[in-house]
């Protein structure tokens, strides 16, 4: 159990982006054996193959195609690979009096205090110039040391911080680097950075994407049944499915596991759940004569983290569903729609719960407290296909460091193996 749980920390802490988190899924794929296709070229798929397209270099699939193709079905497992953020805005160097600090935006829903005080690393991607001007090169970088840290203000001026404080983004949270000097004057901090790093050109840089994350390292915590880590939301739930996909054989329904970008900005960009990229895929798997009937035969689990109770704000949950770290994957329920679920897809996650031999629980929100959402609802729309919402409890949801149980890790594992069983009907 905690072979697996290190081996889902090891691959949080190198997947500081959802770059890195494509790059790393996409390098074990290529290890298991499946192949790479690319959007802007010819499929050449075979029954029982297996395949995987990347998008954007931050969101992925990786499929097995199935072997009955007269009755076509698909069993999806989706789970988003980008998390709450600081992200690196353009021209980013700003001075303020002796010191240089650098200018950026919030991505997601981020708890912004959990953020200050705390060594940060930068990592992303950059483009640089190539041989044709339509296909920069891109180039993946991790600085992995202690850059920057966001200050907080000293409580002697202002008194009133343990009462709450509400945080500008744009003048409270600007990550401090360096103090000036003759040189840092001159120069740019970021570009100088870059060009130490990649042992390029400053002039060969193009542009970049790039955002903040902790130094510090993610492990156990409560004598070994607890992870502390960021990105748990929702990189646990990707690399669960990414497990599952590369143990999974060939059988009659075709496998796949769906990872997009931006769920945590709505998912409105092509390589996120809201654009044609799953239906694309899906029609080129199944034919587009057969996309409606195999829709209509497949089901899909949206994979995501919900919110443990947390014993200092137990009043905050529903008073008969409460969310409970350690007992297993969590059927997120909505009146409103904002998840997927309704009692067909719950019974089916139920019964396949029973099957793995995996505990299952309710989430749904207090009345009076809206929710968030994900990204069943609107593949189950756009597809209409059969989709339940499902995942695990967390606390500290959107934190720079979320919580959740080694043992729910393990009940994922199951899960998701069996969901692609060719034995489990």
């Amino acid at each position: 159990m905690k072979d697996n749980a290190q081996k889902l920390l090891d691959y949080i802490y190198n997947s500081p982006t959802a770059y890195h988190a494509t790059s790393n899924g996409v390098e074990e794929l290529k290890k298991a054996g499946f192949t790479q296709l690319f959007e802007g070229e010819a499929w050449d798929m075979q029954t029982g193959g297996k395949y995987f397209v990347a998008k954007n270099g931050s969101a992925f699939a990786a499929w097995i195609v199935g072997l009955n193709w007269l009755n076509p079905s698909v069993r999806v497992i989706a789970a988003h690979t980008d998390s709450p953020a600081f992200v690196i805005k353009p021209n980013p160097q700003m001075t303020t009096g002796k010191h240089i600090k650098l200018n950026t935006s919030p991505y997601g829903g981020m708890i912004l205090h959990t953020w200050f005080d705390r060594p940060l690393a930068l990592a992303g991607r950059v483009l640089l110039k190539s041989s044709s001007f339509l296909a920069p090169e891109e180039r993946l970088i991790n600085i992995n040391r202690p850059l920057m840290v966001i200050p907080s203000l000293a409580i002697h001026l202002n008194r009133e911080v343990n009462k709450g404080v509400e945080f500008n983004p744009q003048n409270h949270t600007l990550p401090f680097v360096a103090m000036v000097n003759e040189e840092l004057e001159k120069d740019d901090y970021l570009l100088n950075l870059l060009t130490e790093e990649l042992k390029c050109n400053a002039d060969d840089i193009l542009d970049f994407d790039l955002t903040l994350y902790e130094y510090a390292r993610n492990g156990f915590v409560g004598g070994g049944k607890f992870l502390s880590s960021p990105r748990l939301d929702d990189l646990w739930m990707v690399h669960a499915g990414l497990e599952a996909i590369l143990q999974a054989d060939a059988g009659p329904f075709t496998k796949l596991l769906f990872c997009p970008d931006n769920e945590e900005i709505g998912s409105m960009t092509a390589w996120g759940a809201h654009s044609r990229f799953i239906q694309s895929i899906l029609e080129r798997i199944v034919g587009r004569d057969k996309f409606d009937q195999a829709m209509a035969n497949s089901f899909i689990v949206s994979a995501d983290l919900g919110h443990a109770q947390n014993p200092n704000y137990a009043d905050k949950d529903d008073p008969t569903s409460p969310s409970i770290m350690g007992e297993g994957p969590i059927l997120k329920y909505s009146a409103m729609q904002k998840y997927a679920t309704n009692g067909y897809t719950a019974a089916v996650f139920r019964g396949l719960c029973e099957r793995a031999g995996v505990p299952c629980q309710a989430y749904i929100t207090r009345s009076d407290i809206t929710g968030g959402g994900t990204i069943g609802a609107m593949m189950s729309a756009k597809l209409g296909c059969a989709v339940v919402d499902m995942g695990l409890a967390v606390m500290g949801m959107h934190s720079i460091r979320e919580l959740g149980a080694v043992i729910d890790n393990e009940y994922a594992l199951k899960l998701f193996k069996a969901f692609y069983d060719n034995e489990v009907k």
